[in-house]
């Protein structure tokens, strides 16, 4: 941050975009994205990103408004600023398409992923798993003799930073959503 506590990228309390369209530096940004709940709206969104070489780290869709058949699509993807800006354009342009938002250059957001984590071993290392678990906060959905799996809750680094501790003591399968994300405030 800066003397004036604007932290680069952040527009939303300043006219000014702080970010250099002109960096080769890639960044992580969220998009959510309003489109029309009907059948292949989901194929041409990403079919944008495949057809022009983007990936997509993320990727939620869900149905947010029944009466209104609007689903919310929400993406996390890696580009240099100029990269992101085509892509929220190109967004824009499909039809079916209401909004693109970049939660990420628009301000403060709540991100949060769902993990389920299965955990076998013995022993020791069955008491040490449970130890980290409950450090974490991740809730144990099932138990066996041989096994547990763990529900967590977070950001996607808390995520990960949960499988990277739990690997050791014979994480053997992983699930996750992807990101679901809203921006903060009103």
């Amino acid at each position: 941050m800066n003397a004036l506590n604007i932290q680069k990228g952040m527009s939303s309390h300043s006219a000014y975009d702080l970010r250099d369209p002109n960096s080769q530096i890639e960044e992580s940004h969220t998009l959510a994205i309003m489109v029309e709940n009907e059948p292949g709206v989901l194929a041409r969104v990403i079919g944008l990103f495949s057809g022009r070489g983007y990936n997509i780290d993320s990727l939620t869709v869900a149905e947010v408004d029944h009466t209104g058949h609007r689903s919310r699509i929400t993406v996390v993807t890696r580009g240099t600023p100029s990269v992101i800006e085509q892509i929220k354009a190109q967004l824009g342009r499909i039809v079916p398409v209401h909004e693109v938002h970049d939660l990420t250059v628009e301000g403060p957001s709540v991100e949060r992923e769902l993990g389920l984590f299965k955990v076998r071993g013995q022993g020791e290392k069955r008491v040490e798993a449970l130890r980290i678990a409950e450090i974490f906060r991740a809730n144990v959905v099932d138990s066996t003799l041989e096994s547990f799996v763990f529900e967590l809750v977070g950001t996607s680094s808390k995520l990960d930073a949960f499988a990277d501790l739990m690997r050791p003591l014979g994480l053997n399968d992983l699930a996750r959503t992807g990101v679901a994300a809203l921006a903060r405030g009103a």
